[in-house]
């Protein structure tokens, strides 16, 4: 069966914290946070596109693509994140929010027939029960990593492996038991994030940077996602560089 995806702009996280380990009942656990101008509305995660009916994430109500997509049936997630060196695509050119969408519909194949040319920069990171996958498109080449079983961190300028916090290397998220709360399941995660200070130039887990005219472009969503064939759990909140509220959400058979 074909999958589209909707024609939007450009919607992406800046960070991504990806634990794969294909062994485990849940072998897909990310921490997903998206930087964006504090006053672009969006939705929260639901099943938003009726052409990826199985296809969970947010919604950007401007454009109408997503930043981080989960499949419920196949327990894929694909998350999006901009690179510095194309900012803007090309009049016409296919937008980064499409992407997530078409890689948790299409997973390995999401490539197949994209026309990337004009497009702005983005790192693609494809997490499936059995592999993980990263893309990085520079606004001319396409790059293309399969990743061992590990924890890692993404950033804007890609993989990245020098200093970084070694609780986010050695955290797992605690997924006995279902009824478990956002702190008890993501405790290792949540430290590190609870601890952090938003920065202007991005450095950090969170960002806050004041642009012209007194808007800020901040870390607007943060969400932990942990997915298996048939299940996802996401916790998430729309203020994490406030401490603010978080909601937990189940698709599918979730289940110990």
């Amino acid at each position: 069966m074909a999958h589209r995806a909707p024609t939007v702009t450009v919607v992406a996280v800046c960070t991504v914290v990806c634990r794969w380990q294909p062994a485990e009942s849940a072998a897909v656990q990310m921490l997903a946070l998206r930087d964006e101008r504090a006053g672009r509305a969006f939705d929260e995660p639901g099943a938003w596109w009726p052409e990826v009916a199985t296809v969970i994430g947010g919604r950007d109500r401007v454009a109408g693509g997503t930043w981080c997509a989960s499949d419920i049936e196949t327990g894929v997630t694909a998350v999006v994140l901009n690179r510095p060196e194309r900012r803007v695509a090309e009049p016409g050119a296919r937008s980064r929010g499409a992407l997530p969408l078409l890689a948790a519909a299409r997973r390995s194949s999401w490539l197949d027939g994209l026309d990337v040319n004009g497009m702005a920069s983005f790192n693609l990171v494809l997490a499936e029960p059995q592999q993980l996958q990263w893309w990085s498109f520079d606004g001319v080449t396409v790059g293309h990593n399969a990743l061992p079983p590990g924890t890692y961190l993404f950033k804007p300028a890609g993989r990245v492996i020098d200093n970084i916090d070694t609780r986010l290397i050695a955290g797992q998220a605690r997924l006995a038991d279902d009824g478990a709360s956002r702190d008890q399941v993501w405790t290792d995660w949540l430290v590190p994030l609870d601890e952090a200070t938003p920065t202007p130039d991005g450095a950090g887990l969170l960002v806050d940077r004041e642009l012209a005219g007194g808007e800020h472009y901040r870390t607007v969503f943060g969400q932990f996602v942990a997915s298996r064939p048939g299940g996802l759990r996401l916790d998430y909140t729309s203020e994490p560089t406030r401490g603010g509220p978080w909601a937990t959400r189940f698709w599918g058979n979730w289940s110990a």
